[in-house]
């Protein structure tokens, strides 16, 4: 069985997306939310399960270009492509003139390692 099966990540992944606007009942819907929002959301609540997968959260300065964000964002949008996931929805954050975007996780700071070298996936729930 594969990792992300074997861990029921879609549904651990679901719940994390389970977030409403700040607005109720705004037009736009539910936010989305960017892998690394996902991974600081999954090692907070599964730490057992982030043990497990054995990759750092990411961003800047880890020194390993595999990490728990990337691989997040690599199976959403595979399984969305392939029609596996069907309750997520995915989009990209244009990179133009966005000079970075920085994370927090208790008094840690995440820097994203991308920069401005690619357009940032995101994420949200389907109503």
């Amino acid at each position: 069985m594969v990792l992300w099966d074997e861990l029921a990540m879609e549904s651990k992944i679901l719940a994390i997306l389970d977030v409403r606007p700040q607005v109720r009942g705004h037009h736009f819907g539910r936010p989305f939310l960017t892998p690394y929002q996902i991974a600081i959301a999954f090692k907070e609540r599964h730490p057992e399960e982030f043990a497990r997968i054995g990759k750092p959260l990411g961003g800047k300065g880890t020194g390993q270009r595999d990490s728990l964000a990337q691989y997040i964002g690599t199976e959403l949008s595979r399984r969305i492509k392939n029609r596996r996931i069907t309750g997520i929805e995915g989009r990209f954050l244009h990179r133009a003139n966005l000079r970075s975007l920085q994370y927090e996780m208790g008094k840690k700071t995440i820097k994203s390692s991308a920069e401005r070298s690619y357009d940032l996936s995101m994420y949200r729930r389907r109503d």
